[in-house]
């Protein structure tokens, strides 16, 4: 017999970091259309869906928690670094983003920004446990 209510430990973790500087919209967007790609990806985190007693269904949802931290602008760049330099899935968003109106927009504004100089306000990675703690190495939980 298994224990359904036992914490389950994952191999992977998804994980967002926002700039500590954003107000709370802004945050909440972000973290929004940070995780909003993940799934398309890594179809694997994404559980099965969901189903009330009356049958009504709705969408499944990530598997496994979502953690989410701040930092500073600084620290933004040296886990962006830290996770190309380990190549985990990420996705960005970038202050240009909050001028835009679509998605077409968005793709555009980061393509025409280089690497080192791309703004970053947020950004989303899944990969192994240790790989993403290591990437965001110096954030703190956002409270």
């Amino acid at each position: 017999m298994t224990d359904d209510s036992a914490p389950v430990r994952f191999d992977t973790k998804i994980a967002v970091l926002l700039r500590d500087d954003l107000q709370t919209w802004q945050r909440l967007n972000v973290t929004a259309f940070l995780v909003s790609g993940l799934g398309t990806r890594v179809p694997e985190v994404i559980g099965e869906p969901y189903a009330d007693a009356d049958g009504t269904e709705y969408l499944p949802m990530f598997r496994q928690p979502v953690l989410v931290f701040a930092g500073s602008k600084e620290l933004m760049t040296t886990a962006h670094t830290r996770a190309v330099g380990r190549g985990v899935t990420m996705a960005v968003f970038t202050s240009d983003l909050f001028a835009t109106g679509h998605d077409e927009a968005n793709r555009a504004a980061v393509r025409a920004v280089e690497r080192a100089a791309m703004g970053l306000v947020g950004l989303a990675v899944h990969g192994p446990r240790n790989a993403v703690d290591k990437i965001l190495k110096g954030a703190s939980m956002h409270s």
